[in-house]
């Protein structure tokens, strides 16, 4: 059999049987990672690491989103195409926010005054208009 007929019939899809079955043992696996690296996250936030949070938090969403898509939406038993079109799109979505979340830091302080001034409680009470002069 040829290479071309060896993928044709690789990627040849019957409707009524189960497209790339996974092991329980994979499963368990893969749903270990994901509550390991969502405890990272929230153990990352206990430790002031500066702007560095910022990427620590972009870098384990990267790995846990390409974990999902890999496994649970089968792109790792598909084309090759696929998952590099994945893992780009998503590294470069992480990348755009890293790189914009990292002067939050220069214009934090006059979002913190705004919110300041607008939960300060008025000292003049409000005068309800009277009806029927």
């Amino acid at each position: 059999m040829s290479h071309a007929e060896d993928l044709n019939v690789h990627n040849a899809h019957d409707p009524d049987t189960l497209a790339h079955p996974l092991s329980l043992k994979l499963l368990t696996t893969i749903f270990g990672l994901l509550m390991f690296f969502t405890f990272l996250t929230v153990a990352a936030t206990w430790v002031d690491l500066g702007s560095f949070n910022i990427w620590l938090a972009l870098i384990i969403a990267f790995v846990k989103a390409v974990l999902v898509c890999l496994y649970f939406m089968h792109l790792r038993y598909d084309s090759p195409f696929y998952s590099i079109a994945l893992v780009s799109a998503l590294l470069f979505v992480s990348l755009f926010m890293g790189i914009a979340l990292l002067d939050s830091h220069q214009y934090d302080a006059r979002i913190n005054a705004a919110v300041d001034v607008q939960a300060e409680p008025t000292t003049t009470p409000l005068r309800v208009p009277e009806l029927g002069h």
